[in-house]
């Protein structure tokens, strides 16, 4: 058998693991907690390529093995299968009988038919970037409701999770300039976009429509009103409010009102500080309890929001946000902003990918969290190639709060305490509770609550281990327990990256090395007994003009693509560590419940934060060419990012200090104003993306349910290979059966949205030990909107590699007039079977 069908064997036995998997996991409770478990298990990148490489090897054991564990599932009990869940079901919408008046009235009556006497459970309908509904069914019933002849596909549902101003000014976006992108987009004037998220907080002065026009024609949405939340809480620049909560309420069941709105205010705070993130308006003075003082403004200060509240308290649901997107596209967004994920699926099991194909198909921009779960390797989400998918970086600004030890040593910390600080001058005593003198133990050491006794802590500071907790939560279970204050210590596979938080308490973080060198002195300090271990917390507010930066920040997910390893992803990194943005009135900004302090504005961090700079700059980029699509946006944005840092060095990984890679930063970090003009840009069609899932081995009935047509897979309508699709970034994976020469070849398109009568000329930083060639080496527009090909071959020779484990290569090829210079990434991963 060849490499390519191998290859093209491997890919489809994979996929079909997964979706058994998926399945699996959908009706065995213990089955989804393992599965979580080894989704995000904190290791590292061999790891989990050996894990991977392990199931696609042992194929055949593994779908044995993962048959069984699906029939056992659905055999463990009768009340489990029978139990209701949501499923998401798509439908041939163009074969509705006559009879039915609308197609709300044909999905009941399909429900009926596979449950004669009960009421349907219908929970939402979809007719935008999608065509079906979903509904609260047992397995039988789904089983069943599979059977019928209009009923495309049966998906059953997921919950996601959260990823939890300088930054304009550290993009280079500067009202005072008379031109540049903030000039060109009249600041994102009548763009509309998208939050899908907790929803807002619309008093806030980052969403005043103070000298706004009036609400752009186009918009067809609504201002839902709900629990204090009125139809008037919307202006001209929250033009729009929804919640979506028959998901969430399905599987949970009713609400408690007493800790959540019914209504698109948000109860969270994370919905507020994204949208505003995006296009909040300008607002001085702006800070938190006087950290990062200044003006607090979005991406796209003109740009209309509007907020679809789909995030509750226990999650955010499949058929909740894919209502959501639905309402978003008609309603008239031109961008999506999603700072939600989830463990990668397959496309056509994935409702984020369905409705982000569904919004890109009509013109809409969608970007999404790439996730929080770095430093280890493949744990980016939102992986689809029609998502712009966003890691984090940081900004030239931090808020030092270092520890000096009784001997005099100061270890480097960060935080954002904003109450009284600890005695000037004094010492004071450190514990440790993870010694076992004070705690029990594992829990003590991680400062879980009624983990520490009140006789060992009170008075002192103690040292928290991160992990398990929220960050703040163990500052209040010091301060409960009568500790004066904390110090949160990163474990290893936090490396060195530090988030500052609101403290309850004086606290502050330091890295995995900072924390190990308190404890080495602790320890030394108890066995000598002349001087008992002693420290304080030293407060230094805000410093700005810091140097490297930017830094991938050690949380942002990385690569490569756990679903489509051709397809580089992240696709590029924005600011998205400590990120000062609007903030609720009745929310701690500590996220405690037990927090009553009230701000204007709170810092966070998260691939959160980084999303909606993006959307932001996508507004913006839409307003300044409003001809380009969501794939021209783009590629914009990802041939102009940078990978250098303000020392003129490759950006370093925060975790470790050592230099990042593109599997850390994709293209690199945004730059906004060289993407107003690319010179050349990528473009893609959905049929292009049609193209791609049929050379990704998804089935016809697969490929139907991820774009809503029918896909032609023959030989004369595949572009060669799923790394043709024509992405800004170029990615081969070369498996080494026993072959010493391999060799790949890309097609790539860009249209020219520079200057008529201009020359490009291609220059080649291969990777190491890869011969790159591109044919041709110049190519000539004659006029803007001109079109050009080029070829890109790829040549590499076998590495000696251990079974099981891969090796990473990577370059870059540069188009440029002397003008523009768009750069694509080349990226060479070689990998040696079991």
């Amino acid at each position: 058998m060849s490499r390519a069908n191998c290859l093209a064997r491997e890919r489809t036995v994979w996929r079909l693991a997964m979706q058994l998997i998926f399945v699996a996991a959908t009706f065995t409770q213990p089955f989804v907690l393992k599965w979580k478990r080894i989704a995000n298990e904190e290791c590292s990148v061999s790891s989990r390529a050996r894990a991977l490489f392990f199931c696609l090897h042992s194929s055949v054991t593994m779908l044995s093995l993962l048959f069984l564990l699906s029939l056992l599932s659905l055999a463990t009990s009768s009340s489990t299968n029978e139990q209701p869940r949501t499923f998401i079901v798509q439908v041939q919408h163009d074969t509705k009988p006559s009879i039915f008046p609308t197609h709300q009235h044909w999905y009941i009556s399909s429900l009926s038919s596979i449950s004669p006497g009960d009421t349907p459970r219908l929970l939402h309908t979809y007719d935008t970037v999608f065509h079906g509904f979903s509904a609260k069914l047992s397995l039988t019933e789904a089983l069943k409701l599979q059977t019928l002849p209009h009923i495309i596909a049966v998906i059953p549902e997921r919950v996601r999770h959260l990823h939890t101003t300088r930054s304009p000014q550290f993009l280079g976006l500067k009202t005072a300039d008379s031109a540049g992108l903030l000039k060109e987009s009249d600041f994102g004037s009548d763009l509309v976009i998208g939050v899908i998220d907790t929803g807002i907080w619309p008093e806030r002065q980052s969403f005043n429509d103070r000298d706004l026009g009036p609400v752009p024609s186009k918009w067809k949405g609504v201002c839902v009103s709900g629990k204090d939340f009125a139809s008037s809480s919307c202006n001209r620049k929250l033009i729009g409010a929804r919640f979506f909560c028959n998901g969430y309420e399905a599987t949970n069941g009713k609400m408690n009102e007493t800790t959540e709105y019914r209504s698109p205010r948000d109860s969270d705070g994370h919905g507020t500080h994204t949208a505003s993130i995006a296009a909040g308006r300008y607002v001085f003075p702006a800070s938190t309890f006087g950290y990062a003082h200044g003006v607090a403004a979005g991406m796209a200060p003109k740009a209309r929001l509007a907020a679809y509240k789909v995030c509750w308290n226990a999650g955010c649901y499949d058929s909740d946000i894919l209502a959501a997107f639905d309402a978003a596209v008609s309603d008239g967004v031109d961008v999506i902003s999603l700072s939600v994920g989830g463990v990668v699926v397959p496309y056509h099991l994935d409702a984020i990918a369905i409705g982000s194909f569904g919004a890109v198909d009509r013109g809409v921009f969608v970007s999404a969290s790439a996730g929080n779960g770095g430093p280890g390797g493949l744990s980016v989400t939102n992986v689809a190639p029609w998502v712009t998918t966003v890691g984090a970086g940081t900004i030239d600004r931090d808020f030092p709060a270092d520890v000096k030890l009784g001997n005099g040593k100061v270890i480097s910390g960060v935080s954002l305490y904003g109450g009284p600080g600890l005695a000037s001058g004094k010492m004071y005593p450190i514990v440790y509770a993870g010694s076992g003198d004070g705690g029990d133990g594992y829990s003590g050491s991680l400062c879980l609550e009624g983990s520490l006794d009140p006789k060992f802590v009170e008075g002192k500071i103690v040292l928290c281990d991160r992990g398990i907790n929220s960050r703040a939560a163990k500052g209040e279970v010091v301060k409960i327990a009568g500790g004066v204050g904390m110090i949160l210590a990163n474990g290893v596979f936090d490396g060195e990256g530090l988030v500052a938080d609101c403290h309850v308490l004086p606290a502050t973080a330091v890295g995995a090395s900072g924390g190990d060198e308190i404890r080495k002195y602790m320890s030394a300090a108890a066995k000598s007994k002349s001087s008992p271990p002693a420290a304080t917390i030293v407060f230094k507010g805000t410093r700005v003009n810091v140097r490297p930066a930017p830094v991938v920040s050690s949380f942002s997910a990385r690569g490569p693509n756990p679903e489509s390893p051709e397809i580089l992803k992240p696709d590029i990194i924005a600011p998205g560590l400590n990120i000062l943005a609007a903030w609720p009135d009745k929310i701690g900004p500590s996220g405690i419940p037990s927090d009553k302090r009230k701000i204007e504005f709170n810092i966070l961090s998260g691939t959160s934060m980084a999303c909606p700079h993006v959307s932001g700059l996508a507004a913006l980029l839409k307003a300044a060419h409003p001809e380009w699509s969501p794939a021209a946006i783009r590629s914009a944005l990802m041939t102009t990012a940078y990978t250098v840092d303000n020392r003129g060095e490759t950006m370093l990984d925060e975790s470790t200090g050592n230099v990042s890679t593109v599997l850390d930063f994709g293209a690199g970090h945004v730059h906004p104003q060289k993407a107003m003009d690319p010179g050349l840009i990528y473009d893609i069609t959905s049929f292009n993306y049609m193209d791609f899932l049929c050379n990704s081995n998804y089935t016809l009935n697969n490929i139907q349910v991820v774009t809503r047509r029918s896909a032609d897979c023959s030989g004369a309508k595949r572009a060669g290979h799923a790394g043709n699709l024509n992405y800004p970034s170029l990615a081969v994976v070369f498996q080494q059966y026993g072959k010493h020469q391999m060799s790949a070849h890309f097609i790539r398109t860009v249209t020219n949205v520079g200057d008529a009568n201009s020359v490009y000329k291609v220059t080649i930083r291969p990777p190491g030990e890869t011969l790159v060639t591109v044919q041709p080496e110049k190519l000539v527009f004659r006029r803007v909107g001109q079109k050009l090909n080029f070829l890109v071959r790829v040549e590499t020779t076998a590495v000696k590699l251990a079974p099981g484990a891969s090796s990473l290569r990577s370059g870059s090829i540069i188009w440029s007039d002397g003008k523009h210079t768009a750069t694509s990434p080349v990226v060479v991963t070689m990998q040696q079977p079991l």
